[in-house]
């Protein structure tokens, strides 16, 4: 229970002395803040304004983020909507390439960008679309959001090798040093034919992917990940469950 993630997911509205006062409070308890970017970011539009206004809500969350003394910010890269992906993907990284220059810019420049993975297929960001994003510039990082893996999937994360699978394929692009300090976002999922529908929680039945696996992963591979749970509505509960597991497979 040593990481937090503040959501700007809906928007930007915390003052300055709050964003102070939570990083205080963060340090005092020995937590290390993330701050997740607002959901409605789009840095593939094809609209200039709207990756220009997506650009400037990065800006606007580092600062905050720095504001409470941490260093990873979480970022949707966006939809292709009307447009073909290809050419989404290259106004994508064009915008984060330009969102790490206005960063250093503004004096922001030990803020990481976590690139996240997607539970949709109609979304940027599948796997190996974040790791072609992150391989742009030395500060990105790949948050590796498993439960939209495994919507975007059809329920894909099932066994141990599963879940080996997607760690080896970071490693094989990142190296395995940059991969062990990614940012991991976890929960169970509900998803449909169309991907990702809603976030579940530990206790909820029938539902995957399970944690107990990477767990073990983790611990094997020396990984120092950040781990945030997304669990609905229980995120300190099933942390807590999180943390249990791993311990069991920690060596004595």
């Amino acid at each position: 229970m040593k990481a937090f993630e503040y959501s700007f997911g809906r928007g930007i509205n915390i003052s300055e002395s709050t964003a102070r006062g939570i990083g205080q409070a963060a340090k005092a308890s020995g937590v290390t803040l993330s701050v997740h970017a607002p959901y409605y970011i789009n840095l593939a539009s094809n609209v200039p304004e709207t990756r220009k206004k997506s650009i400037e809500y990065i800006r606007n969350s580092a600062r905050l983020l720095n504001l409470m003394g941490g260093k990873r910010l979480v970022v949707h890269p966006g939809s292709p909507l009307r447009q073909r992906r290809e050419e989404a993907l290259a106004r994508c990284a064009q915008a984060l390439v330009q969102a790490r220059t206005a960063l250093i810019e503004d004096g922001h420049a030990a803020v990481s960008l976590a690139l996240e993975t997607m539970g949709r297929p109609s979304q940027i960001g599948t796997l190996q679309e974040i790791l072609d994003f992150v391989l742009l510039d030395l500060s990105f990082l790949p948050c590796i959001d498993f439960a939209h893996l495994h919507a975007a999937s059809g329920g894909s994360l099932g066994e141990e090798k599963d879940f080996a699978d997607v760690l080896d394929q970071v490693e094989t692009r990142l190296g395995p040093e940059r991969s062990k300090r990614m940012h991991i976002h976890f929960s169970k999922v509900e998803y449909g034919p169309k991907g990702e529908l809603r976030h579940r929680v530990f206790s909820d039945e029938g539902f995957g992917p399970d944690f107990a696996p990477l767990a073990r992963l983790l611990v094997q591979r020396d990984y120092r990940a950040t781990i945030i749970c997304e669990s609905r509505g229980t995120m300190a509960e099933d942390a807590a469950q999180m943390l249990r597991m791993a311990d069991t497979v920690l060596p004595d």
